[in-house]
């Protein structure tokens, strides 16, 4: 997968390995011949959706070149409790040094994938987007995000660099959304960038302000009701990306779409999904 050309992703892995394996794995040292072979899979302990299947790939070929890896299921399939995901052959110490490290990244992305996975499913009737927030785990941001696009769902901006988004503190301490705005252009022109802006608004009112001033490119609507929301589409009118967000669930999620607001962000793709339970298991 592209995300594994990464120098991030990479320097990530590395520290990860240094952290769990240290001066080296010594419970397996101590009691495993070095040159015993053995063949180990991986098992879903329960029903959802996989990622990091080339992820795993990687980590266990940079743990030991000699691994033979048998990938069984794809990155964004289901998957049942009791399935077999992949198959590893290999040194015996290898396999059991690589393997918490696999199965904490697998599991973490992998309920990323399957909360967005479901997410998108309720939304398969509306043209609807949802996106991520940078509401993420330090270090993982990239695998996390790369999680949310397996499940179906989009990616809002990767930080604080690629997207100029005016949020409620930016705009009080600003003074004001027309100065904020303003003193935004003023800011991309002096430094030569071209960035896309998004402004949150809280009320109507805002709304209203945002469309007199323009100059942007999205709107959030944070914190309005599905009936507030719907309003606000209507104001708008189609002239700027609209974009819903604060506290919208699985069970109320439909009920914001339904007002045909472009994006919908759900910070809790990342800050809550749960992990998703697997399990290495020795063959024979």
């Amino acid at each position: 997968m592209d995300i594994l050309l990464n120098n991030d992703i990479k320097e990530l892995i590395e520290i990860a390995i240094r952290e769990d394996v240290g001066s080296g794995d010594h419970s397996s040292l101590a009691c495993i011949p070095a040159d015993k072979i053995g063949k180990a899979y991986c098992v879903a302990k329960q029903d959802g959706v996989i990622a990091g299947i080339e992820l795993a790939d990687y980590i266990f070929k940079r743990i030991d070149s000699d691994i033979v890896y048998h990938p069984l299921k794809k990155d964004g399939d289901t998957i049942k409790s009791g399935d077999r995901i992949f198959e590893v052959i290999g040194s015996d110490i290898s396999i059991l040094t690589a393997e918490r490290l696999v199965l904490n990244f697998m599991q973490r992305l992998s309920g990323i994938t399957t909360m967005s996975y479901n997410i998108n499913l309720l939304l398969k009737d509306y043209h609807t987007t949802v996106l991520d927030t940078r509401k993420t785990t330090p270090g993982m941001r990239l695998l996390e995000k790369w999680a949310v696009k397996i499940g179906g769902c989009d990616n809002h901006r990767i930080g604080l660099y690629d997207m100029i988004m005016l949020k409620d503190n930016h705009i009080d301490f600003a003074g004001g959304i027309k100065q904020a705005i303003e003193k935004t252009h003023q800011y991309l022109k002096f430094k030569g960038l071209n960035l896309p802006i998004e402004v949150e608004t809280r009320s109507l009112e805002e709304v209203q302000q945002v469309l007199e001033i323009g100059g942007i490119n999205r709107i959030m609507l944070d914190n309005f009701t599905p009936e507030l929301l719907a309003e606000a589409i209507k104001l708008i009118d189609k002239r700027f990306e609209t974009e819903a967000s604060g506290g919208i669930t699985m069970d109320t999620i439909t009920a914001f779409a339904a007002t045909g607001v472009d994006f919908i962000s759900v910070g809790a793709l990342t800050h809550s999904a749960k992990s998703i339970d697997l399990s290495m298991k020795v063959e024979g």
